[in-house]
């Protein structure tokens, strides 16, 4: 059974998911993305506190941060749900997939999970896509009942994003599985190193990156 976050991984970088499970880090989550996540239970406090929104770990001015939590409190349906879960941190097995959703809605069964980067413009990145419905899969499996959407929360820039759980993000959700599933040995070198310099195993990987002009057809 594989882990939420290496389907997620499978989406990413085929390699980067057989250097981690090669070379499993005993690193606990770090204080930073720590700290970023807990935003996402202090939604409340940061509208009003202003001592509290001036020290928060945010990426935006604390004006803009108000805003952007002001739309979303008045927009969201979900918001009482979102800002004061009745379920925390909750560990989910799936039939495929296990892992911790941060939070878990009650009623009409949701999930939530907090990102400590940034989001895309428009969206989510396609590894959490995976990630959220990995997730959504495990709460449906649990409570044999059909989970249909999933948020995702960027709390150090005030933005939460609602994701249907629909065919398209189920088709790439089933890529990464089969993916996971296969990797037996190191897959193929990327191309680029867009997605390498990030990488804790950039170091090892080998990865070739390729010139713009090469890219291009160049010499």
């Amino acid at each position: 059974m594989h882990a939420f976050r290496d389907v997620a991984t499978a989406a990413y970088c085929p390699r980067k998911l057989y250097y981690r499970r090669r070379d499993p880090d005993e690193v606990g989550t770090p204080e930073t993305v720590a700290d970023r996540r807990e935003l996402a239970f202090s939604y409340e406090r940061l509208l009003t506190d202003d001592e509290a929104v001036r020290d928060a770990p945010i990426a935006v001015s604390p004006t803009t941060y108000r805003s952007r939590l002001g739309c979303l409190k008045a927009r969201l349906s979900a918001w009482s749900a979102l800002a004061d879960p009745p379920a925390r941190d909750v560990r989910l097995t799936g039939r495929e997939c296990r892992g911790v959703a941060h939070k878990v809605l009650s009623g009409v069964p949701a999930v939530s999970l907090v990102f400590a980067g940034e989001p895309p413009e428009q969206g989510v990145w396609q590894p959490q896509s995976v990630r959220l419905v990995a997730a959504a899969k495990a709460l449906s499996w649990e409570r044999e009942q059909p989970v249909e959407r999933a948020f995702a929360e960027y709390p150090a820039h005030g933005i939460i994003r609602e994701v249907a759980i629909d065919t398209r993000r189920k088709a790439q959700y089933r890529e990464a599985l089969r993916v996971a599933d296969t990797i037996d040995g190191p897959p193929p070198r990327a191309d680029s190193d867009t997605k390498c310099s990030p990488c804790e195993f950039s170091g090892q990987c080998g990865v070739r990156t390729r010139s713009l002009r090469s890219l291009l057809g160049g010499d």
